[in-house]
């Protein structure tokens, strides 16, 4: 299993699939599984039934969780899909950057 680029609160875009060209927020990262919860992307509806704290119950439409290959991380400078690189910074440190412009992340 390959590391994962990708983690949470990074804007990603849909790459394939029935939801492609949709871009959202990472709301969860699940690197042992490889896959990712994206804001507004992969909606499912779940029957879901009344608790305590959801007394109504009913559908509720929720994301799915999708491959993380299906996704790729927006460049910040172009607004486009990008791979993702690293490299360390002047303080030593390790550094996520897009390869498309080659800004930091």
């Amino acid at each position: 299993m390959s590391k994962m680029n990708i983690k949470k609160d990074d804007l990603v875009e849909v790459i394939s699939g029935k939801d492609k060209g949709k871009q959202g927020k990472v709301l969860r990262a699940f690197p042992s599984k490889n896959k990712v919860i994206v804001e507004g992307v992969a909606i499912i509806k779940k029957a879901v039934r009344p608790t305590q704290t959801n007394q109504q119950g009913g559908i509720v439409s929720k994301e799915a969780a999708i491959d993380v290959s299906n996704v790729a991380l927006v460049d910040p400078k172009s607004g486009k899909p990008t791979r993702v690189g690293y490299r360390f910074d002047e303080t030593g440190n390790k550094v996520r950057f897009a390869k498309r412009s080659g800004e930091a992340l």
